[in-house]
């Protein structure tokens, strides 16, 4: 695992947080509590600052990044799905970035809203709260179900729990 201070500015990472091995952390980086951040993710905090919630997955080969004395915020239960680009944007509480997705400057995605994969959120664009987006630009195709709200409550609490117990106490290294 990779926590680097950059220029004086060092992450802070708050309690029950798992990072893999092959994951970086760099800078103005903040990171609640009870996250989990997969192999190869890639948090720069080197000329813009972030900030992460609580309970919140940031999947394997995730880049998030800002703008230079800017912020790119993400906030508590958010999962960000492997291979997703967050930069300079702010993604409410309870949302779902999926796989491969981008969401670009300056962009908002609302409270529980889900960004289909692969989708592309561009520059400006805000996905308010309880909406489903997908496509290249997003397009909003529904709303948010109840009955989606509590699936996803269950498998956002599963990170939680390979976050605090699963990894820390079954992941072992078998070869280098």
């Amino acid at each position: 695992m990779g926590i680097y201070e950059f220029e004086g500015k060092k992450p802070k990472i708050g309690k029950g947080v798992w990072i893999s091995e092959s994951a970086d952390i760099i800078g103005d980086v903040i990171i609640g509590d009870k996250c989990f951040i997969a192999p190869g993710a890639r948090i720069r905090g080197d000329y813009g600052s972030i900030e992460i919630g609580d309970e919140t997955s940031i999947e394997d080969n995730c880049v998030v990044h800002a703008r230079p004395n800017e912020k790119c915020i993400i906030e508590d239960n958010v999962t960000v799905g492997h291979s997703a680009i967050i930069h300079n944007c702010t993604i409410h509480s309870y949302a779902v970035i999926g796989m491969g997705s981008i969401v670009s400057d300056y962009a908002v995605v609302g409270k529980w809203s889900v960004v289909g994969e692969g989708c592309v959120v561009k520059n400006k664009q805000v996905i308010p709260d309880e909406k489903i987006a997908v496509g290249i630009p997003a397009k909003i195709i529904a709303d948010v179900s109840e009955e989606y709200k509590a699936q996803w409550t269950k498998f956002k609490n599963i990170y939680t729990g390979l976050a605090e117990k699963r990894y820390p106490r079954g992941l072992k290294k078998i070869r280098d």
